[in-house]
């Protein structure tokens, strides 16, 4: 069984070369989760990339953010390829908050398992990104924040997790820092940092 495309699955060859060149780095926290049975499936090779929650409506949104994954995916010895027999899922969430309510940053649970059609992180976190989000990202005297979660998981053909990894930032929404052009290229380089990282333990990139 193969996957079908993804709509936005990028060969290694269509992406940017500006997004292999090292990034300034801002403070990103990082989660990963797998087993020992399912890293066994995780290791570098053929992947594709897949759009997961998140990008409706914001096709070069999507593209910017997939470019990012397929690149640091590269760095790590991974081939992206759309025919390939499993697919890293990437999905984002980002959510303004106030100056003092960002603190608590996106809520995003955590649970347990390596499963099919589940996960280690709760759904139902959409993201609040479009004409608000724009107009505080213009706006020189915002005093909002910006978290934004990057979420990616390996998925083999019959759609069973074989690692998961999540990265997270809390930037001031108006920082150039927090622009996409920017932020993706640092988070998922963040995120697969150390790869395959620690199951189940928190650290900070910088």
């Amino acid at each position: 069984m193969r996957f079908k495309p993804a709509l936005f699955a990028i060969p290694a060859l269509m992406l940017s070369p500006a997004l292999a060149e090292p990034v300034a780095a801002a403070e990103v926290e990082v989660t990963r989760f797998h087993t020992p049975e399912s890293l066994a499936g995780a290791q570098p090779g053929p992947i594709a990339l897949a759009v997961g929650n998140g990008f409706e409506g914001s096709d070069l949104e999507a593209r910017a953010w997939l470019d990012a994954v397929g690149a640091a995916l590269t760095e790590q010895g991974f081939t992206i390829d759309p025919e390939a027999t499993r697919m890293a899922r990437v999905s984002l969430t980002q959510k303004v908050f106030k100056d003092d309510q960002s603190r608590s940053k996106s809520g995003v649970s955590v649970g347990v398992g390596v499963g099919s059609g589940g996960g280690y992180y709760g759904r139902g976190s959409g993201v609040n990104l479009g004409v608000g989000l724009g107009f505080l990202l213009g706006s020189k005297k915002s005093r909002e924040r910006l978290v934004t979660t990057l979420e990616v998981v390996f998925e083999d053909a019959a759609g069973s997790h074989l690692w998961e990894g999540r990265a997270q930032t809390n930037l001031k929404a108006s920082a150039k820092d927090a622009q996409t052009a920017k932020l993706a290229p640092e988070m998922a380089e963040a995120l697969f940092t150390g790869f395959p990282g620690e199951s189940g333990a928190t650290i900070e990139v910088k």
